[in-house]
């Protein structure tokens, strides 16, 4: 018999280090080349705008929003980290991956259980005289990762919560963002209606003088009509300008978490400081995009989890013991001799499953190219966003010393034109263009100002919320 025991053993364990060694589980690897390389710098930086940047303004922020020295828009940025909905979702998704990397570090682990039970059973030891046998005990199993696959499993769920970790930070700077952006909108429609509002009290005050000469007979009742016109048409696009505040205001209570109803933002000069952001170079945006970073943990517990698949090929290997006592008695039930125990061993080869595991494998894989395909358009995503408001903010910035000599220009000439105007050189027709010319330049240069900080606040998110000189 010891003899027999001995030529098992031998045969046995070469063969199971054999496939223990063969079926290491290892993750699929991915090709380097398939990604995008990192470009050495941004083709729409203007070095000067680097050189001319503050100090202040060129380090790095935590808050970055407050570069713009704005108190109001601090607030709303912070109400809305506490209250808005989309964070509050990535927070909890945050939790549930969390938990579930625990649960998977806790399948490395042996688990224990405890029992008791009653069973009335009835047997031809006993007569078949009906007997209740009353137990009590412990189980103890433990699967020993000796191929790697609760080990990357648990990778795979670490992986995971690291990049939802990450899309938390990529949604609460998104909504940062929004919140900016739209607070800004806000501002900049704030100065476009004073304009337009101090435009019609003019033409209000033009319509009263020009009705008192028609009265008198200096002047026809066709200027009356055109000042009529001019007046009720700034007044519609006073309103205009009311209907899409209102719709602004709105919708940036949705980003804070308050009720529309109770919500308002009340009208307030345009003092909000327009900072000048560096770019850097563009391998930092790869470390400080979260989307990005999320992308790429995605990515790597994709490959975890192919490895996972692959181990499912090869063979399991768990341990178990039992003990505890049995009796026909609840008062026998921990005598000695109503003890009983077990250990034992269980290794187990799958060999046929109709194919299951090579779906299983194919899948895994799927999955790889997919987030493999998904980070890849994320790295070119994030170059591109981060050209594009370069860009902007470099063609804006000619916009704006453009509009502002066309203010200019349109000032001289109402200017010219009322004197003109009031020593009979001109109609009023002519005077009423000149006017109608300077508010649509006056207005065009406001929403050039505007362009330019949502332009600098789409290159603080694209950077991913950071920059550096």
């Amino acid at each position: 018999m010891n003899h027999t025991f001995s030529r098992l053993r031998t045969t046995l364990v070469p063969l199971l280090a054999a496939l223990v060694l063969a079926g290491c589980a290892t993750s699929t690897p991915i090709d380097a080349s398939s990604l995008p390389t990192t470009p050495p710098a941004f083709r729409n930086q203007d070095a000067s705008r680097v050189l001319a940047a503050a100090p202040s303004q060129v380090q790095s922020q935590d808050a970055w929003w407050s570069v713009f020295a704005d108190p109001v828009l601090d607030q709303l940025v912070e109400q809305a980290g506490r209250n808005n909905s989309s964070v509050q979702v990535a927070a909890a998704r945050l939790t549930q991956a969390r938990a579930l990397l625990r649960a998977s570090a806790a399948d490395r682990l042996p688990q224990v259980e405890l029992g008791a039970g009653a069973v009335r059973q009835q047997n031809s030891t006993t007569g078949n005289r009906p007997q209740t046998v009353v137990s009590v005990g412990a189980n103890v199993a433990w699967e020993l990762d000796l191929i790697g696959r609760l080990s990357l499993a648990s990778d795979a769920a670490s992986l995971g919560a690291r990049s939802r970790e990450a899309l938390l930070r990529s949604t609460q700077l998104l909504v940062q963002a929004q919140v900016a952006q739209s607070y800004l909108q806000l501002r900049a429609l704030d100065a476009e209606r004073m304009l337009v509002r101090s435009t019609v009290q003019a033409y209000g005050n033009t319509l009263r003088l020009t009705e008192v000469r028609f009265r008198e007979g200096d002047v026809a009742e066709l200027d009356v009509a055109r000042v009529r016109t001019e007046l009720a048409s700034t007044e519609s696009e006073a309103l205009a300008l009311d209907r899409r505040r209102a719709e602004l205001e709105h919708a940036l209570a949705v980003l804070v978490g308050e009720v529309a109803s109770r919500f308002e933002v009340q009208p307030a000069d345009w003092a909000t400081a327009l900072p000048v952001i560096p770019a850097g170079v563009p391998s930092t945006v790869l470390v400080r995009r979260p989307d990005v970073l999320a992308a790429q943990t995605s990515m790597q517990a994709a490959q975890a989890r192919a490895g996972v698949a692959k181990a499912a090929w090869f063979p399991s290997f768990s341990l178990t013991a039992t003990g505890g006592y049995a009796a026909p008695e609840i008062s026998d039930l921990f005598k000695l001799s109503t003890r009983a125990w077990g250990v034992g061993a269980l290794l187990s080869l799958p060999i046929f499953d109709g194919g299951r595991r090579e779906a299983g494998v194919a899948s895994a894989n799927a999955e790889l190219d997919i987030a493999l395909a998904n980070y890849r358009e994320q790295i070119l995503v994030a170059f591109r966003e981060v050209e594009d408001q370069l860009s902007a903010l470099r063609l804006l910035a000619g916009q704006s010393e453009a509009q502002s000599r066309s203010v200019t220009s349109a000032a001289r000439a109402t200017l010219l034109s009322d004197s003109r105007y009031r020593n009979g050189l001109v109609s009023q027709l002519e005077l009423l263009d000149a006017q109608r010319s300077e508010l649509r330049s006056r207005r065009e240069a406001l929403q050039v100002r505007a362009a330019q900080y949502l332009a600098t606040v789409g290159l603080i998110r694209a950077l991913g919320g950071g920059w550096s000189s």
